[in-house]
């Protein structure tokens, strides 16, 4: 007969949750709020205060969710559309000239499935220089796309993505090659 499993013992320390808490009460007061092109440095400032390293002329929409702050490192030029998510329970990390779309989810944990209690599972994430991730696109934890590569619309990405490569569908697979046209 087996034993039933010990009550689940929350682990994640009492300053995340505080900090989570900070952090839930800015984006509500002093992020969302301030919608539009002209408030865009000032949204940038309000991440940075809480340890988010950014780079310079990043433009990220009002109502973009970004889980822990401190553990987004964003490069120069990056651009994250409305209503994308940044579950960023582990570091996420996007290069310069990077696009994230409206409504990508940009996920750094799970579940370990294998265990009973389902503990929480994280591991990193990183976009690299150039690349695109497109609209509703899912990125996992652990998953590096490298630079200059393409997430297709809606696409599911478990994992990494090679360069210069355009993938799409679920599970994601890849596409052709990305050409860039003489500039």
């Amino acid at each position: 007969m087996k034993t039933r499993p010990q009550a689940y013992v929350d682990r994640i320390p009492l300053r995340n949750r505080v900090g989570r808490l900070a952090w839930g009460v800015a984006w509500a007061l002093l992020f969302r709020p301030f919608a539009g092109r002209p408030f865009r440095y000032w949204r940038v400032f309000v991440l940075r205060c809480f340890g988010a390293k950014i780079g310079k002329r990043c433009s990220i929409y009002a109502n973009v969710r970004v889980w822990a702050p401190w553990n987004l490192r964003l490069g120069d030029y990056v651009a994250v559309g409305p209503g994308a998510e940044l579950y960023a329970v582990d570091t996420i990390t996007v290069g310069s000239m990077v696009t994230i779309s409206q409504r990508a989810y940009l996920c750094t944990a799970s579940h370990d499935i294998t265990r009973l209690l389902k503990p929480l599972i994280h591991r990193p994430l990183v976009i690299e220089d150039y690349a695109w991730v497109a609209a509703e696109a899912f990125v996992g934890m652990g998953v590096t796309v490298r630079e200059g590569a393409v997430v297709g619309a809606r696409a599911v990405v478990a994992k990494d993505i090679p360069a210069w490569t355009v993938m799409a569908g679920n599970p994601a697979r890849p596409i052709k090659k990305r050409l860039l046209a003489g500039e």
